[in-house]
């Protein structure tokens, strides 16, 4: 009887255990982004997140999608990809709503050009995706950045359903894949280096991405998977400590240009001076006149 009890006890653990295991699996990766989303609508301030690692993370998890088509794999690492989709988009739309509310520059900045009903911004009719490619992914509308999302999913689709027979295709697309989200810190990197600045950032992202980088590096090396998986997410680490190494420098070393306003506020004394100046003057003529008076 105590036997059965503690079996049933295991095996209520053991399943608690798994969908626990499951829900991080699924929803792990979503957590590193809410302080950041967070931070974003508090200070209303979206320069200090690259936009690049939302595209970095769309292509990688549309990727991954497609390669199932090719070869099988966990239908939880399936509903991660979704779920890691719809929160990029999120990230995107606020970030877009965002900058597009604090910045000067009215021009639109478009995926696909069309005619604006917009009488303050005009934009000429051209011809289908005649875009800029100098301001590709900075567009001004988040409805541009689904558009977008939407053509390579298209265009990817086709390749992969033209190509599925190909044992090569299926594991480059693979690869790809695992790679394209290896690479996922170097946006924000690049983002801080132009910056000179890791301001507007949320340090607790970058040290999420770290632990979970580590967790699953490990993971790759004791269940001894693919040489790609462990040597992608070894690149992972490395970028997130280097992310985390800019924190320390620019909070040592800051390197942002000194403001303006001290200057204007320097070149404003001897104005000021000469105002006073000018001010006395007609005074001391007045304290003249009566004394001769």
């Amino acid at each position: 009887m105590e036997d059965e009890l503690f079996d049933q006890i295991v095996s209520v653990f053991q399943t608690l255990v798994s969908w626990i295991a499951a829900g991080a699996m699924v929803f792990g990766g979503v957590v590193p982004y809410i302080p950041q989303y967070r931070d974003i609508r508090r200070t209303q301030n979206a320069e200090g997140f690259s936009s690049y690692v939302c595209l970095v993370l769309l292509v990688a998890n549309i990727l991954r999608i497609l390669f199932r088509f090719g070869r099988y794999f966990e239908t939880l690492l399936l509903w991660q990809s979704f779920i890691m989709i719809a929160t990029m988009l999120i990230m995107l739309n606020l970030c877009t709503n965002v900058r597009t509310a604090t910045e000067l520059n009215t021009k639109r900045r478009s995926f696909i050009a069309t005619d604006s009903k917009d009488e303050e911004v005009r934009i000429p009719k051209r011809l289908f995706l005649d875009f800029d490619w100098n301001y590709f992914w900075l567009w001004t509308r988040f409805l541009d950045y689904v558009q977008c999302v939407l053509a390579f999913t298209l265009v990817a689709a086709y390749v992969t359903y033209v190509l599925l027979d190909s044992a090569l295709f299926v594991e480059s697309l693979g690869f790809l894949a695992v790679f394209t989200e290896a690479m996922l810190g170097t946006p924000q990197l690049y983002c801080n280096y132009q910056n000179k600045s890791t301001e507007g950032m949320s340090i607790k992202m970058v040290l999420m991405w770290t632990s979970g980088d580590t967790f699953k590096t490990g993971y790759f090396l004791i269940t001894q998977a693919p040489v790609q998986f462990w040597t992608c997410g070894l690149l992972q680490v490395v970028v997130d400590v280097t992310i985390l190494f800019q924190v320390y420098y620019y909070s040592q070393y800051p390197q942002k240009p000194v403001s303006h306003t001290v200057s204007l506020t320097t070149s404003a004394k001897p104005s000021e001076r000469s105002e006073d100046a000018f001010t006395r003057k007609p005074h001391k003529d007045t304290s003249t006149l009566i004394n001769k008076a």
